[in-house]
């Protein structure tokens, strides 16, 4: 685990480093790129919570997964941003993470870890 924080900590010095050699040239696409790579970044940190909830429970929360899916499409959708899109992209983007958005309400309010009063 260790290894994986010290290569996340290299990537976000690398990335900082790049955004700051593309400041006076090209600044807008080292932000995409820099914007991009945080939220991959993210998405392993969240990915790292569901091996080491595997790892202390034995199972994995379905909670957990559908974090990583939001952060993953999240970042897709500000992706968008700097791409060629149409609406029906946007849209669709837009329904697949409500729908998520739901499903982790659900599953949280009718997880079996939260007791009954």
């Amino acid at each position: 685990m260790m290894t994986v924080y010290l290569w996340m900590a290299y990537g976000i010095v690398n990335l900082v480093q790049d955004l700051f050699h593309s400041f006076p040239d090209d600044w807008s696409h080292g932000a995409e790129k820099m914007i991009k790579d945080i939220v991959l970044v993210l998405a392993s940190f969240e990915l790292i919570r569901v091996f080491q909830s595997y790892l202390v429970l034995g199972r994995v929360k379905v909670t957990f997964i559908l974090d990583v899916a939001l952060v993953v499409l999240i970042g897709e959708l500000i992706s968008l941003w700097y791409a060629e899109y149409t609406l029906n992209d946007v849209a669709v983007s837009m329904l697949v993470i409500s729908s998520l958005i739901v499903l982790r309400i659900l599953t949280t309010k009718f997880s079996p870890d939260c007791g009954e009063a």
